[in-house]
């Protein structure tokens, strides 16, 4: 009998263990090296979604463990007012990563990054009123929850004083068109802020916005919207936070994704990446805006702030992405996916849209191209045949969104690999419509 049917490992998981989203995926995972995990029965399954978007190198680079290895036997953890020098390099490397954000604050997760941004702009504003877009993922904790907009709002009482919503831009279903059937995210940023000014009661502190909302179904912010919502901000007197937890660090084909548009935000939040599956966030901004939270008691305190053990993960990923020139190789190996992933999109008409940038790339699943209704039914069993196969998707199942593929492989996976993985989804389609689960795939010519 399979080891992955392990009676007793499943009863126990069943019986013990709180359960926080979807499903568990059907298999006990052992260990994981490269670009593949490994179940119960060594059966290699392709991480085509680097863990949760974050193991940017792959599992177990060698980099990482000698790293981890070193570290831990050094120091790994100190009381929060002692500072070590993994911690003062990474913050001073990040620095010279991105000019004019030059401090920078280590923590643990996303969410936690968030948090200590906003907080940091309430206090440096002197107001309250935070604004995200409608189908935004910034973590589970206070204020990044009420910033949170594609998913788990109801049932857990009020969001945070202040917290309001603009229409994310789709440009796959465009709500303001220009005469060619285009979206025209002007208009519709216009009309957005008109609806922002008319909610706010004058204290508006920041926007934060992720440069591809990956929850939200992998949406892109087109080109010239960055600048064009920063803008917004200044005209407002509000800070601009970019939260790039899984578009910073090369995953783009850039370092940071906002580099693409020649925008710098006021404060800019990383995590996922940056620690290449550990734990590991970071809080970056203007030595100015620092100075300004510093006089005014800027107060984010945690038991895991600046750790030495995480901190020289960071100092490490950073090797590796400049020494295997790994944002190069983002755009490169971006491009031959996007091609393989447009390919089937002219294959089948369930394929309806593509989109993205670099290694963090979209696949929309609908029920025929025409009317582009999403359709999640046929996403969930396409995403469970290709895990059959030995492929790992990340599907975006939150109610509404249909099924939308989050594909991001670790930036280190080989063209075969890549090639694999195109195969296998390519498969995995075929067999879910032949079954007849879904309408004839094969598109018009």
């Amino acid at each position: 009998m399979s080891r992955n049917l392990d009676n007793a490992f499943w009863s126990a998981a069943r019986k013990h263990l709180i359960r926080y989203g979807g499903a568990f995926e059907p298999a006990i995972i052992e260990r994981a090296e490269g670009s593949f995990v490994y179940d119960a029965d060594d059966r290699p399954i392709l991480d085509f979604t680097s863990g949760q978007m974050s193991a940017l190198l792959g599992h177990a680079h060698p980099r990482i463990v000698a790293t981890v290895r070193r570290q831990v036997e050094t120091v790994a953890h100190l009381f929060s007012g002692m500072l070590s020098r993994p911690v003062v390099e990474l913050a001073e490397r990040l620095a010279a990563l991105a000019p004019g954000l030059d401090r920078a604050l280590l923590l643990s997760t996303g969410a936690e990054s968030n948090e200590a941004a906003i907080r940091m702009a309430k206090l440096v504003t002197g107001k309250h009123e935070i604004v995200a877009f409608s189908k935004s993922w910034h973590g589970m904790t206070g204020v990044a929850a009420s910033a949170t907009y594609s998913a788990g709002r109801k049932g857990y009482g009020p969001a945070a004083v202040g917290s309001i919503a603009i229409p994310a831009p789709n440009s796959f279903r465009p709500r303001f068109k220009k005469a060619d059937g285009s979206l025209d995210w002007a208009a519709e940023l216009d009309d957005a802020f008109a609806l922002v000014d008319s909610q706010s009661t004058g204290s508006l502190a920041a926007f934060i916005a992720e440069p591809i909302l990956s929850s939200g179904g992998m949406l892109e912010l087109p080109p010239g919207y960055l600048a064009a919502l920063k803008q917004k901000c200044r005209e407002r007197g509000m800070l601009l936070i970019l939260d790039e937890a899984q578009t910073g660090v090369g995953r783009t084909g850039d370092m940071f994704a906002f580099q693409r548009d020649g925008v710098t935000p006021d404060i800019l939040t990383l995590s996922k990446t940056i620690g290449a599956g550990l734990p590991l966030a970071a809080v970056m901004t203007s030595a100015e805006i620092e100075e300004t939270a510093h006089q005014r008691g800027f107060l984010f305190y945690t038991t895991h702030v600046s750790d030495p053990l995480p901190a020289a993960v960071g100092v490490a990923v950073l090797d590796v992405v400049e020494e295997e020139r790994l944002v190069e190789r983002a755009r490169h190996l971006g491009k031959r996916l996007f091609d393989g992933l447009f390919e089937l999109k002219q294959r089948y008409e369930c394929v309806g849209d593509v989109r993205g940038r670099g290694l963090m790339l979209g696949v929309e699943i609908v029920k025929n191209g025409e009317s582009r209704e999403p359709d999640h039914e046929l996403g969930a069993k396409i995403a469970a045949e290709a895990f059959r196969r030995g492929l790992s998707m990340n599907i975006v199942k939150l109610p509404g969104m249909g099924g939308v593929f989050r594909i991001a492989p670790p930036l280190t996976i080989s063209e075969d690999e890549l090639d694999l993985g195109l195969r296998t989804i390519s498969d995995a389609i075929e067999a879910v419509l032949s079954t007849g689960a879904g309408r004839p795939g094969i598109a018009a010519e």
